[in-house]
């Protein structure tokens, strides 16, 4: 394919959840930082929440009908099969139309057709795999993938070595900023100056067990004397807000969705969450003490990897999702009032943070460039 030298072309795939999505944006503005006249195009999969934010972020963004396989024997897996053929003809256009320099991958099954096109095509390809155990499309794509760029040592085993390169996980933009947020997140969330703030993290579409945890100890958490952040997410966010309103707690503040993250850690004292990649580098980076829930429904069980590399260093505590409505909100309500135990949580995991992650992969993508 005959390339735009003037104005340098890339692709950008994946998607699915905030944790695929939110890092592939970061990326792009940092590609844009470098090579400002760059044209960015990203696909996605039609119908999740990609489509929303990435055209929210000043991206263009192609969907494809592909889906992920159902983990058993089903009907619905030929349907998936047949999505996969057309998003396959769909990619092979978008990468006919467009000419892109390199094609980028952030993970999730949205990204394997374009990646594998793009290969055959001689496009070079650089896969950003977040986990610290890969899932099965950047398995699949790295056999041809250019570069690796990884955010946990001892990727190897899974990987060709000469193709790694370790550049940590990218966060949102505002998150990497320096200054003390405290009092603009006071104000954003209405918290009280003083009180220690617990924040809970149900995922940016929803996370069944954390919120049902805090469903059934609404009541206590009502009289606790602290501040609760809490948000939902999509899904569960009608059902959370139902039990809300009836118990009426006026120390919990409650969303679908934190459009400002950089304020709600500046002011939790303690996180709750899922143990996805893109959420750990963010505590990392951040300082955060935490509890990480790893969600048992995501492939290969990289969560609970993930949150094990952290545990390990004595940088996070760790509930399994079938322990957690017995014991996360009792086990919170302890650690929060546990100053020193909070301090060395975080002086533990702020030593596992890498910056700038975005900045260095755009870089490598540049490279890809240069040594065509």
């Amino acid at each position: 394919m005959k390339q735009n030298q003037q104005n340098k072309r890339f692709i950008i795939s994946g998607g699915g959840t905030g944790g695929h999505i939110f890092p592939a944006i970061s990326i792009a503005r940092a590609l844009m930082k470098l090579e400002p006249k760059s044209e960015i195009l990203f696909v996605g999969a039609e119908d999740r929440m990609e489509m929303e934010k990435v055209p929210a972020a000043g991206f263009q963004i192609i969907g494809l009908p592909v889906s992920g396989f159902i983990r058993k024997l089903s009907l619905e897996n030929i349907k998936v099969l047949i999505n996969l053929a057309k998003s396959l003809r769909k990619a092979r256009k978008i990468i006919k139309d467009f000419d892109p320099c390199v094609a980028i991958g952030t993970g999730g099954y949205a990204s394997g057709p374009i990646l594998q096109i793009a290969g055959k095509n001689s496009i070079p390809t650089l896969i950003q795999e977040q986990n610290s155990y890969p899932g099965i499309t950047n398995k699949l794509l790295a056999k041809k993938a250019s570069k690796i760029c990884v955010a946990y040592q001892g990727m190897d085993k899974y990987f060709p070595e000469d193709k790694i390169i370790f550049t940590g996980n990218p966060v949102r933009e505002d998150l990497e900023e320096n200054g003390d947020k405290i009092n603009e997140a006071l104000k954003y969330f209405n918290l009280q100056t003083g009180k220690k703030t617990l924040l809970i993290l149900g995922g940016s579409l929803g996370a069944r067990t954390i919120n049902l945890a805090v469903i059934q100890k609404l009541g206590d958490l009502k009289n606790e004397d602290i501040q609760i952040i809490w948000q939902s997410g999509k899904y569960y966010h009608d059902s959370a807000k139902k039990e809300f309103d009836s118990i009426h707690p006026g120390n919990i503040h409650l969303y679908d969705f934190i459009a400002r993250m950089d304020l709600a850690y500046s002011v939790a004292d303690l996180v709750i969450s899922r143990a996805g990649a893109g959420t750990i580098s963010e505590l990392c980076l951040c300082g955060k003490p935490s509890i990480l829930i790893p969600s048992p429904n995501v492939a290969e069980d990289h969560q609970t990897h993930n949150a094990r590399n952290l545990v390990d260093k004595n940088a996070a505590e760790l509930i399994s999702d079938s322990e957690a409505a017995e014991k996360l909100i009792v086990r919170a309500l302890n650690l929060i009032r546990d100053d020193s135990a909070l301090s060395m949580l975080s002086q533990n995991i702020v030593k596992m943070a890498i910056r700038d992650s975005s900045g260095k992969i755009a870089e490598e993508v540049l490279k890809l460039v240069n040594d065509q």
